[in-house]
């Protein structure tokens, strides 16, 4: 989330509560209205910063209301579709700016190599063990993260009471970065490596989780070949 989306969404979501009277959640009819409720903001939670407020409670009072709408329904598709790209515009513009600005701040750090493809990565532990190559099965456990912090696949278990189980991926069948960085190691080693958006899911993202354009950091711990 932009610096500039996590201002202005709490900004304009109190702006909506305020024209709201306080809420008993007590029967069900309010349970339920209150769930209704909350799938509405949610679905609302990554456009907000381009909604129109006003627009939006004409809308839901019309749609509630014995009144007619205020725009036919081609205007409203027309505008919808202009409205969806405008979003997945900005989405990719915000995904290059900050990935690049992270791939340049990242690229600067000591011991970070940058490969010709663009790849990033740290050794974080040399392994002793052999290497791998296409065709091959790569045993490994990895965490994987936004530049944000946000994890979004993990092959640890966060249940201390499990046993963290690693995974298996053929070492051509994953992204293009992750199978680059899975060359680089040895059976044994770990390693921090930063994915330019290119070299993962590139401008389409991989939705819900990763978005267009998005830098993606995983760091990789090869047990085993297959």
């Amino acid at each position: 989330m932009s610096a500039r989306r996590r201002l202005l969404t709490p900004l304009l979501l109190l702006g909506l509560a305020a024209c709201v009277p306080e809420a008993t959640l007590e029967t069900d009819a309010q349970k339920a209205s209150y769930g209704i409720g909350l799938n509405m903001g949610r679905s609302l939670v990554d456009v907000i910063e381009h909604v129109d407020m006003p627009a939006l409670m004409k809308g839901l009072n019309d749609g509630l209301g014995d009144v007619g709408p205020a725009l036919s329904h081609e205007e409203i598709q027309t505008a919808m579709t202009a409205f969806g790209d405008a979003i997945q515009a900005a989405a990719e513009e915000v995904g290059r700016v900050e990935g690049d600005a992270f791939l340049a701040d990242n690229g600067a750090r000591e011991r970070v190599m940058t490969t010709e493809s663009g790849l990033q990565y740290e050794v974080l532990r040399e392994g002793d063990g052999p290497g791998i190559e296409s065709g091959q099965i790569a045993i490994l456990h990895y965490r994987g993260t936004l530049t944000d912090g946000t994890v979004f696949d993990s092959s640890y278990d966060d249940d201390p009471a499990t046993e963290d189980q690693p995974a298996s991926f053929g070492v051509d069948n994953v992204i293009a970065g992750f199978s680059e960085a899975l060359k680089l190691m040895a059976v044994g080693g770990r390693m921090r490596v930063v994915i330019p958006s290119e070299l993962a899911y590139g401008v389409a993202g991989a939705p819900p989780n990763i978005g267009p354009n998005q830098v993606l950091i995983f760091e990789i711990e090869l047990l085993g070949v297959q």
